[in-house]
């Protein structure tokens, strides 16, 4: 099976014995994300649109300022994994370069110190558009977003990012192990299309500040998650200036941060 799901054998074990089943789970790979000729990233993904989680990435992690700066994507196995080898400006090779080495030579986890610590916290894209948008929209996306989940449906294992327009309705749906990459693979899909005023994003994670992050750079007026919020997020969130809603399901939802976008 391909898509994002594989078979494997397993044992159910029960009270009266047990059986062996055929079953289907989420394909995980190690994807390399590898910019004219330099290893960025390793993560853990889904085997499926990787250019798109290549674009949105380098989108999302401010690596590009926009999508005409990437030149070429090509997907290649190797080994145990996927180099995914992105070919970029070279203005922009050079900020990524001058970004990798002031992380190099530190102690740890790459991630201590103050000045780490505010690459990690980097300031977050303020969202422009200046749209509102309502509750039943929100209510619309996100339960039209099961039906759209693919993957999900078949190994019930990975998560989803849609993107909606202002009235609710879903114009690209990707998925993932992860819910970043999710988003990512989203941000990828929608890089050259048509945006339009008040369009949001709904997950089917919780949300976090890179959930936020990433949204915002995407020019997203809200994120609206299945699950709950982190702190951060919220923070994230009013700073960016998008609306963020938690726990829509069953009829209700929770505004967390930017009240004023949701309107009637």
């Amino acid at each position: 099976m391909s898509g994002g799901s594989i078979h494997r054998a397993a044992e159910r074990l029960t009270a009266s014995g047990h059986e062996t089943l055929d079953e289907v789970v989420a394909e995980e790979t190690a994807v390399a994300l590898v910019y004219n000729g330099i290893s960025h990233a390793v993560m853990m993904a889904t085997p499926c649109d990787l250019d798109d989680l290549a674009r949105g990435f380098s989108l999302t992690e401010g690596i590009v300022d926009k999508a005409g700066e990437i030149y070429d994507i090509e997907v290649e196995p190797v080994g145990r994994g996927i180099e995914v080898r992105i070919d970029i400006a070279s203005q922009r090779m050079a900020r990524l370069q001058a970004r990798r080495r002031s992380l190099a030579g530190r102690t740890g986890c790459g991630l201590c110190g103050v000045d780490s610590l505010e690459a990690a916290l980097r300031p977050v894209a303020v969202v422009q558009d200046p749209s509102g948008v309502s509750r039943q929209a929100i209510e619309r996306a996100m339960a039209a977003l099961p039906a759209e989940q693919r993957i999900n449906r078949v190994n019930g294992a990975t998560h989803a990012a849609g993107w909606a327009r202002a009235d609710g309705t879903l114009v690209a749906v990707r998925e993932d192990v992860g819910r970043h990459n999710a988003l990512d693979k989203l941000g990828g899909a929608i890089a050259a299309t048509e945006r339009g005023p008040g369009a949001f994003v709904v997950v089917t994670s919780r949300c976090s500040y890179e959930m936020v992050h990433k949204a915002a750079a995407l020019g997203a007026v809200a994120i609206a998650a299945v699950s709950a919020p982190t702190s951060l997020a919220i923070e994230t969130a009013q700073q960016a200036g998008i609306a963020l809603l938690a726990f829509v399901r069953e009829g209700r939802l929770t505004v967390y941060a930017r009240p004023e976008r949701i309107v009637p």
